[in-house]
């Protein structure tokens, strides 16, 4: 079931310049910037400018120059991060089974430790 998005979600009032962030990079198609509560040494937010809910919304609606734009700039934050070389995750909860909790699509990009497992056994 397709969620509605919310225009009033935290993404989408840094977007608009309401609420700061402490920026890395932007371009045409995307922000990043780095978490308010990291979760490994470098965590940064990676989402797109446009009003998205999550990554199945993103991939049934963004055009193609959108789509390559966000995954262009995951990578180049990873490399301007100095994550490249040892390694990085990126993660993007998709719903409520996921734990989202912004109904905005965003990348997590985590660097700077060993990150141990993807999943926790269940």
């Amino acid at each position: 079931m397709a969620r509605t998005y919310d225009s009033n979600n935290i993404f989408a009032r840094i977007l608009r310049g309401e609420i700061p962030c402490k920026k890395v990079m932007e371009t045409e198609h995307a922000l990043a910037f780095h978490d308010i509560n990291p979760q490994a040494p470098t965590h940064i937010l990676v989402i797109p400018k446009g009003a998205y809910v999550d990554m199945d919304d993103f991939t049934a609606r963004a055009t193609e120059a959108e789509i390559a734009g966000l995954f262009r700039a995951v990578g180049e934050v990873a490399r301007q991060a100095g994550a490249a070389e040892p390694g990085y995750r990126i993660l993007s909860n998709c719903g409520p089974d996921a734990n989202q909790e912004v109904p905005h699509l965003h990348i997590h990009v985590f660097a700077g430790r060993h990150l141990g497992r993807m999943l926790n056994p269940a």
